[in-house]
């Protein structure tokens, strides 16, 4: 059988979507697996051992990659992201097709009015739901996420010893799912100067790196924010005591590997079932507020100009309860 999947972005939807890739393809011994994403987003699936061909949308041309895939002719299409483009290629295609439950309107009722109406589970066990038909379990042995073979991020080049330092990632699509510096510093003021390497990738988390080495009681921070690759950066975590974030990809990819977790939720909330897919080693912090959660994505300001759900975070706690205490 020969299966196109699609989701278009971003890095930890695409990392989401590792359970299906690898169900579909045990449980369906004789399956040839593609899978349609972003072209900024192919290199994440590069090494993917079952995956066979990546198929990747350039600048949204939409109709060139409908009539490249019209040549592959598959027999069924997965879509895992599920909007008005992969209906236009569903259409094109004109086969066979699997889809999920986006829960929008249930998203929208806890968004403007936080009536929640969401159910309990992750949004990969809705993608399992959504194609049960074709006689796919989950395996329950959660994410992938495969480096380049026989890749490591060498730690020698800045003195880091395996396991004995945090990793905290700074960057984030919007604004209010990034961790701000005032309560990224008073964590660090209270880690007792353990190594924190900070991670991020473009001009935002650059800047927001410099600011927080300038702080003096930093002593002990290596910064390699816009210095990584994303394998790089997941090498990296993988080696780690920790991993510090926000609601970001990086949490994904992290997931898949045997390193603590700790999320500091801004605007969105783990109901939406976006949080990381592990039943260990993981700890949510959430500040509860009437206006949260205030988007199912994230807005590039505090609607509300204060930024609470992350100015708020229990630092004491969060401390408290870290997983290497």
């Amino acid at each position: 059988m020969k299966i196109l999947i699609i989701r278009f972005s971003s890095i930890g939807d695409i990392v989401l979507t590792s359970p299906i890739i690898r169900c579909i393809k045990n449980q369906i011994i004789e399956s040839e697996i593609h899978f349609l994403t972003k072209d900024s987003f192919a290199g994440l699936l590069a090494h993917h051992p079952y995956i066979q061909k990546i198929h990747s949308l350039k600048k949204n041309d939409l109709s060139a990659i409908i009539e490249s895939l019209k040549t592959e002719n598959f027999d069924c299409i997965i879509d895992l992201h599920k909007n008005i483009r992969t209906f236009k290629i569903k259409r094109a295609l004109h086969i066979k097709s699997y889809s999920f439950a986006k829960l929008n309107i249930q998203k929208w009722l806890f968004v403007n009015f936080k009536i929640d109406l969401l159910p309990e589970k992750h949004i990969i066990d809705r993608y399992f739901e959504g194609i049960q038909s074709l006689g796919i379990t989950n395996d329950q042995n959660g994410i992938d996420f495969y480096l380049p073979h026989n890749f490591t991020y060498d730690l020698k080049i800045h003195a880091l010893h395996k396991h004995n330092f945090y990793v905290v990632a700074l960057g984030a699509t919007y604004y209010t799912k990034q961790i701000p510096i005032d309560t990224l510093n008073a964590l660090f003021k209270q880690l007792n100067d353990a190594p924190i390497v900070l991670i991020g990738h473009g001009e935002v988390d650059y800047n927001k790196s410099i600011s927080i080495m300038e702080n003096p009681k930093n002593k002990t921070m290596i910064n390699l924010c816009n210095q990584l690759t994303i394998h790089e950066s997941a090498s990296l975590i993988q080696q780690s005591k920790l991993l510090l974030t926000g609601d970001t990809g990086m949490m994904h990819i992290a997931s898949s590997f045997d390193v603590p977790i700790v999320t500091l939720w801004g605007n969105t909330h783990p109901k939406f079932g976006m949080y990381a897919y592990r039943n260990y080693g993981i700890k949510n912090y959430i500040v509860d507020l009437p206006c949260h959660p205030c988007s199912k994505l994230g807005n590039n300001a505090c609607p509300r100009q204060h930024f609470h759900c992350m100015k708020k975070q229990d630092i004491d706690k969060i401390i408290a309860e870290l997983p290497i205490n």
